[in-house]
Order: structure tokens, then sequence, then C-alpha cells
């Protein structure tokens, strides 16, 4: 959470100097400081001299999960997942009905994002939602994928600009469970990390309905 609030820090000090109130964020500028002020926290790799071989990526296991908000999710077990609307306001957590969550590491990051969707048969209008207002690039056309019970609507992306200098790869899914739809996305440093994360964490999630 200390790597998130520095830069809200400097907008209500800002703020407070021009005697002005900031207003209450969008959701999707909620979406766009959380991932702006999670990436700008990211350890920078020191670049690895040509003559030394780099090391194969193996697989990460996702033995961690997440569980809050009536549902569970799988996750890297040496990450955790915060809560980003709670870091930006601590009177507006998530909740239920709708949050966002952040987990990172020097070679990671991966975003969730939930909100009522009663009635709705296609949550392919989340990806839009989580894809920073088309700053990250769909690569290709979202593909539908049965993951357990799950009807999950997933696309490979390159992440925005910022992100991409470290994490070049990624990718983002979307599915509807419980009366609520959810997002996840992810930056990563290979082109097939995503996906498997992805859908493994997928194969771990439930959720329940209020």
């Amino acid at each position: 959470m200390k790597r998130v609030l520095p830069p809200l820090a400097v907008l209500m000090l800002f703020a407070t100097a021009c005697g002005s109130v900031i207003p209450t964020p969008s959701r999707e500028e909620q979406i766009q400081l959380a991932v702006a002020g999670t990436l700008s926290s990211l350890p920078r790799s020191t670049p690895v001299p040509p003559p030394t071989p780099q090391p194969t990526l193996t697989p990460m296991a996702l033995s961690g999960i997440y569980c809050e908000y009536q549902f569970c999710i799988g996750h890297p077990p040496d990450m955790a997942f915060y809560d980003v609307s709670a870091a930006q306001n601590q009177a507006t957590p998530s909740s239920f009905s709708q949050g966002i969550l952040a987990a990172y590491s020097s070679t990671l990051f991966i975003q969730m994002i939930w909100q009522p969707a009663p009635g709705s048969t296609d949550p392919q209008f989340m990806i839009d939602l989580i894809l920073q207002n088309g700053s990250d690039t769909r690569n290709g056309s979202i593909e539908p994928k049965l993951v357990g019970p799950l009807n999950v609507f997933y696309v490979s992306i390159t992440p925005t600009p910022g992100a991409a200098s470290t994490l070049p790869f990624g990718g983002a899914a979307a599915w509807l469970c419980g009366g609520r739809a959810f997002a996840w996305k992810a930056y990563t440093p290979t082109q097939d990390l995503a996906s498997n994360l992805a859908m493994d964490a997928l194969a771990r999630f439930r959720c329940e309905s209020k």
C-alpha cells in the first residue's frame, strides 16, 4: 500500500495548495491511477551483459489463493493482492458489489476488477474497462474458453507503453459469476505466461451470490 500512496499524496498536496478539492475519480480513472502508481513502484531490472546466458523462465505455480468479497481466485504464492480502492480512499474500499485489486512483483503485474451485472450474459465489456481506455492494445480477437463451469473470454494484449518497457506481454480475461462481472489482466515478461496464469487462476475460481 505504501508504494501506491506517494503519487496520490502529491496530488492531494497540490490540490490543497490551490485551494481546490480533488473530485472523486471515475472507475476508469481509478483503474488508471492504480496501474500507474503500481508500475511506478516496480523495481527496474539491471541489464544483463550480452555474454551472460538468459535463464529459461519456468511456469509459475499458483498455490496461493485469495478469498475475499465472497469469491476466491488463484495467484502465485509469493504475491499478495491489495485493495486498490481502499488505498486510494479508505472511506470507499472494495465491497461485494465492486472493487479493484492488484498484485505485483518485479516480474509480474496482476489486476482484477468486478462490478454488478444482473441479467448480463456477455462479460466482454469488462475487458474494455480493464484495458486502460485503449492504452493497452489487444492482440487479435477475444477467444471464448471453458474453464471448469466458467465461460471465460480471453485476449492477448500489449501493455500500456509505460509498463511494456519492463513487462512487454500480457493478457486479459472476463467472466460472469453469481450476478457479478469480473475481469483479470496481467503484464508478464514472456508471451505465453499471461494465458497460462489466467487459466490456472480461474481453474481455482469460485464465487458466492448475495
